[in-house]
């Protein structure tokens, strides 16, 4: 008994031994340590499609149209027609495509960089809204006037140019951005007043006055300016190849107040 336990213990023990030498994964097990970090340097090229949601404030966006419009008049003098707030804010979905192109320089994990982000396709909307008063003018009429207006907000095309901060983690880049923003966009605004001037001391065939006027201002492929915000992720998919998907904030100034927000996804490589 005695010699069998003492084979079975030195059996045991030249086991472990020959375990002791295996390579790690032929016992079941990876040595440990951090993924490696992507390497994000260099130029890079993709393009991108999305969806977007176009805010518009129409308050008051055909105001200097009137103002031309009444000029002069007892109308605008005593009743400041113009200054109506005719109008409101509307929001408007549409979709576009585009590309994008930049550089990344890299120290360790830190990413930072500057890229060009175009997005063509449809933006924006249209507004039509009146408002009506009787009030008495200078001139002692009793005028109903109707104030209307219709007003266009339409960007076809708008790029921005960024600075990106980025932190790798694995094969994912999250990232932050801010930049300056043009768009191409098409703005028509219309003001229609019309109404009657009453007044009953007047001479024959004065006392009673109907009035119609109506102008239209077109800003066509008019350059719009502005600045823009957003994050996103960029995700490896095999050498040099990765994936993107990005929100972005636009905010144009114009005659028209308009932010665009916009949900991305896209396809890039980097050389």
């Amino acid at each position: 008994m005695r010699r069998f336990l003492l084979a079975v213990m030195m059996a045991g023990m030249a086991a472990s031994a020959r375990a002791a030498d295996m390579p790690d994964f032929l016992r079941g097990s990876l040595p440990g340590g951090p993924a490696p970090t992507v390497n994000w340097q260099g130029f890079y090229i993709g393009g991108q499609g999305g969806l977007g949601e176009s805010d518009m404030n129409f308050t008051g966006a055909t105001q200097s149209v009137a103002a031309k419009l009444l000029a002069n008049t007892a109308i605008e003098g005593s009743g400041q027609v113009s200054s109506w707030p005719v109008g409101s804010k509307v929001s408007v979905r549409g979709s576009g495509w585009g590309g994008f192109a930049g550089y990344n320089s890299q120290w360790d994990d830190v990413v930072i960089g500057v890229e060009l982000s175009y997005m063509h396709g449809k933006f924006g909307g249209t507004q039509t809204d009146s408002m009506g008063r009787i009030f008495t003018d200078g001139l002692g009429y009793t005028d109903s006037v109707t104030y209307q207006n219709t007003a266009t907000m339409s960007v076809s095309d708008m790029g921005t140019l960024r600075a990106r901060a980025g932190y790798a983690v694995g094969s994912f880049l999250p990232y932050v951005f801010g930049g300056v923003a043009l768009g191409q966009a098409d703005i028509v605004r219309t003001a229609h007043i019309f109404g009657t001037q009453v007044n009953a001391g007047a001479a024959p065939g004065f006392q009673n006055i109907p009035f119609d006027l109506s102008a239209t201002e077109g800003q066509y492929s008019h350059l719009v300016y502005g600045y823009s915000g957003g994050l996103g992720v960029d995700m490896m998919l095999t050498a040099g190849l990765f994936l993107r998907a990005e929100w972005e904030y636009v905010r144009f100034t114009s005659s028209i107040d308009t932010s665009i927000n916009t949900v991305r996804v896209g396809l890039g490589y980097k050389f």
